[in-house]
């Protein structure tokens, strides 16, 4: 949940990000709790490089070779052999990628959700990273649509970049190391002030 006292604070160490949140209204990230890593990260893989409805098209497929599963167990998976898998749609390295998630997870080598809490978000980004096909932005999504963890800055996110770009009129867009820098300014609400520069992008008015 936000701090009551979140929006007030980064109005107030940036002031041109004030005028955005001012614009956008409520501060509105979905946060999708209870689900565990291992789950999130393979959806993350089918939705790589897809439009939304084809990506949804083949996950539908890959949850229902396992009847009666809301969603199938690291084990489960394993059993399917990898041309099942790409049967439904996925791409070999897409097939290779969820394999190994499956096979860390069922290894121990991927935390649950009921370890997540005692671990920063540098220990949850470098062990979910150390998975074929996770990279630091795929971490980086899980730790904010996941966990709701509020002070995540993902800097080489194309829709931060372009956020950031038009919020504060920069004539090019801006480098990663730039937004990280001026970044330090919204901690530790990195994760809600890069949700505003989502918002940024929609020309919205102020809803709330």
């Amino acid at each position: 949940m936000l701090p009551e006292d979140a929006l007030s604070f980064l109005s107030t160490a940036d002031p041109k990000l004030g005028e955005l949140i001012s614009q956008v209204g409520d501060f509105k990230l979905e946060v999708h709790a209870g689900i565990e890593p291992y789950q999130m990260l393979m959806r993350s893989v089918t939705h790589q490089q897809l439009s939304g409805k084809a990506a949804k098209t083949i996950f539908d497929r890959f949850i229902a070779l396992f009847p009666g599963a809301h969603f199938p167990a690291p084990s489960d998976i394993l059993r399917k052999r990898p041309e099942t898998l790409r049967g439904c749609g996925l791409s070999n390295s897409k097939v290779l990628s969820i394999r190994d998630i499956a096979e860390r997870t069922a290894a121990g080598d991927v935390p649950s959700l009921a370890q997540t809490p005692a671990m920063s978000d540098e220990d949850i980004i470098e062990q979910l990273t150390k998975i074929r096909g996770v990279g630091v932005w795929t971490a980086q999504m899980y730790l904010m649509f996941g966990l709701g963890r509020l002070d995540v800055l993902p800097i080489n996110d194309y829709g931060v970049q372009k956020g950031f770009q038009k919020t504060y009129r920069c004539r090019r867009l801006p480098t990663p190391d730039r937004i990280e820098r001026h970044g330090k300014k919204w901690k530790p609400y990195r994760s809600v002030a890069s949700w505003y520069l989502w918002r940024a992008l929609e020309g919205v008015n102020k809803t709330g």
